[in-house]
């Protein structure tokens, strides 16, 4: 199923595409940031190779803008996720709202 896969692949890259932009503020604040730079785009050429495939995947069975709304609402999943668990950011009842904000953007995407 292309759709199945599409969306595991956008959910591989948002792993890579959340560590690449946020995971340098846990144990590298200190660092040079020309070398946090470079270690970010190096995590992000391995988001490219998910999310390219994965947009050419999902482009046959989704459009352009399901695609889009798919993608954001991964990246809220697992940024959610990532601050949770690997940032201990504690999760508050704003995101929960803002979650159902998503999925009422996810509905009107997919109404028609």
């Amino acid at each position: 199923m292309p759709q199945l896969a599409a969306i595991g692949l956008l959910i591989i890259s948002n792993l890579f595409m959340t560590f690449a932009w946020y995971g340098h503020l846990k144990n590298h604040k200190t660092s040079a940031l020309w070398l946090v730079i470079l270690i970010s785009w190096g995590i992000a050429f391995f988001e490219y190779c998910f999310q390219v495939p994965a947009n050419r995947i999902g482009s046959e069975k989704f459009s352009l803008p399901q695609l889009k709304i798919i993608q954001e609402v991964i990246t809220m999943v697992v940024f959610a996720g990532f601050s949770f668990w690997y940032m201990k950011v504690p999760l508050k009842m704003d995101y929960l709202y803002a979650s159902f904000c998503l999925v009422g953007a996810v509905y009107f995407i997919f109404r028609s």
